[in-house]
């Protein structure tokens, strides 16, 4: 109830009303019905007014004088509702925006895409009353023609599940309708664990977004971010309350940890205030693992600086620190209140982290497949588009397998020996993207794809990336690798690639194979 309160005070007149969009059976007339009972507005559904002003539903007037009389009738009644001066919260049928008006409507407001999966949008809604829903294909395909529309139009886009989402998510719309003038997108994070917000767009950071409120704000930040970037006055953050640590994967030590987690503590930090995450993958993983253990838990924002960090490692709650041992052997899950992505912060990145980061792109596309690959490899790099697609395949991932159970395991492509070439090398020799490169490479092999092999070598070398390691040799990574922390039952799983798009964990790789592997990577 506290999150529902908190969202009565201010409907931002600036960006309009909360514009709910979206398939077939994604529930719009009940989110729009929780908003507005948690504003204390009116509920404005277009379905439910061409059905007043009809005399009779929807169905039987489709039925009646055809898809053409409809689509008219509706856009006259959309436009009408999108247009009233007290218009807070709007629910529009599915195939409102197939009009040009009423999409161009919709730039005064901010619209929110509730994202319903085929499979279960059938389920709600397919084999009824509604004409455009009696057929099993047609229903498939009005959703895949749809569905780049509702993309196309939306600042906010919420997956459709078993929880009262809308309710939980409000908050964080209100927010970005205050952030309007920044161009903001909201994407919604699920895990089992919880939800969260991450709001994507430049600006951002000069904006001074920041979520949640309440509490007290501490930042935890790279020292070249704290001072190249500054920390936003927007945040209400004073220089007590900053704590700057070192850059680079060596930093991230239990006694960093213990420093950090004393800083929190001398400054007063309690347990109903924010730890911010101000920089890279490093100082994300630190202070999220001192955030999850500090008074046993307290919440964290993350604010990705770098590459690597906006596609990949600012999302999906894993935190910790390194041993000397091998990488991230103590840490915890703990999924972060908010991440605020604003590319703009790349703009200060030297091109060698900016290039590191540029693996984590490539290796997220294989998984991804599809569109996002298709424009990698005809040599997109690290555009908005790029990155905002990065960020939602990792969320989609771990959305379905939050604690590496399965699914999960996919984003450790590359990794394996990536990470043991970072034990192996001391964490200083490679930034944690270069090391990765060379895992994919070697991943490949390992998959017998050596056409994609080549391709994916050619679009690393491209940015620079090294395909062979040196400063250690074979059976330092070999030792290394075996003390993977995904190692179970005497032997270490490796992802492989089929195809772009049919990536898959869980392999036993040969011991002969995997020593060639590592050998031809050495440099």
């Amino acid at each position: 109830m506290e999150e529902v309160a908190r969202a009565r005070s201010p409907v931002s007149n600036a960006a309009g009303a909360l514009v709910f969009v979206g398939f077939m059976g994604a529930g719009k007339s009940t989110a729009v019905r929780t908003a507005a009972a948690a504003l204390g507005v009116e509920a404005l559904d277009s379905d439910r007014e061409l059905e007043r002003q009809f005399g009779e539903t929807i169905e039987s007037f489709f039925d009646r004088e055809g898809e053409a009389a409809f689509r008219a009738r509706e856009e006259e009644v959309v436009l009408e509702l999108l247009g009233r001066a007290d218009a807070r919260a709007v629910a529009l049928g599915g195939g409102a925006i197939l009009s040009e008006r009423v999409r161009e409507a919709l730039r005064g407001h901010t619209v929110v895409h509730l994202d319903i999966e085929i499979e279960r949008a059938w389920q709600r809604a397919g084999g009824r009353s509604r004409p455009l829903a009696r057929d099993r294909d047609r229903f498939e395909e009005l959703a895949r023609e749809r569905g780049e529309l509702y993309a196309s139009v939306a600042d906010a886009h919420i997956p459709v599940g078993e929880r009262d989402v809308v309710r939980h998510a409000l908050p964080a719309l209100l927010a970005l309708s205050e952030a309007a003038g920044a161009g903001a997108q909201l994407v919604w994070a699920s895990a089992a664990s919880g939800d969260y917000p991450v709001f994507f767009g430049r600006g951002l950071l000069e904006h001074g977004l920041m979520f949640p409120t309440g509490g007290e704000r501490f930042v935890v930040a790279d020292e070249n971010v704290a001072r190249e970037l500054a920390v936003p006055p927007g945040w209400g953050v004073n220089r007590e309350r900053v704590l700057a640590v070192a850059t680079g994967e060596a930093q991230k030590t239990l006694a960093r940890a213990e420093a950090v987690l004393s800083g929190l503590a001398r400054a007063g930090a309690a347990g109903d205030d924010l730890v911010i995450a101000y920089g890279g993958g490093v100082v994300g993983d630190l202070a999220g693992f001192c955030a999850a253990v500090y008074q046993r838990g307290v919440a964290w924002a993350g604010v990705p600086t770098t590459l690597v960090a906006q596609v990949d490692s600012a999302y999906g709650g894993k935190t910790g620190v390194d041993l000397p041992q091998a990488k991230n052997y103590v840490g915890a899950y703990h999924q972060p209140a908010a991440v605020v992505t604003d590319p703009q912060a790349l703009a200060t990145l030297p091109e060698a982290e900016r290039a590191a980061g540029y693996a984590e792109v490539v290796k997220t596309a294989l998984i991804a497949g599809g569109s996002l690959w298709a424009r990698v490899r005809r040599g997109a790099q690290d555009d908005d588009d790029v990155i905002l697609d990065c960020l939602r395949t990792k969320l989609a991932v771990v959305a379905a397998d939050e604690r590496d159970g399965g699914r999960r395991q996919v984003l450790n492509l590359g990794h394996t020996i990536g990470h043991a070439i970072e034990v192996a090398t001391g964490y200083e020799r490679y930034r944690h993207g270069e090391a990765i490169a060379i895992g994919l490479v070697c991943a490949l092999r390992l998959s017998g794809r050596e056409a994609l092999r080549s391709e994916v070598a050619e679009l690393l070398s491209a940015r620079g990336l090294p395909l062979r390691f040196e400063g250690a040799g074979v059976d330092d990574v070999l030792a290394a690798l075996e003390l993977d922390k995904k190692r179970r039952g005497g032997s270490v799983p490796f992802v492989l690639v089929e195809a772009p798009g049919a990536v898959t964990h869980g392999h036993s790789v040969d011991a002969g194979e995997l020593r060639a592997a590592v050998e031809e990577a050495a440099a």
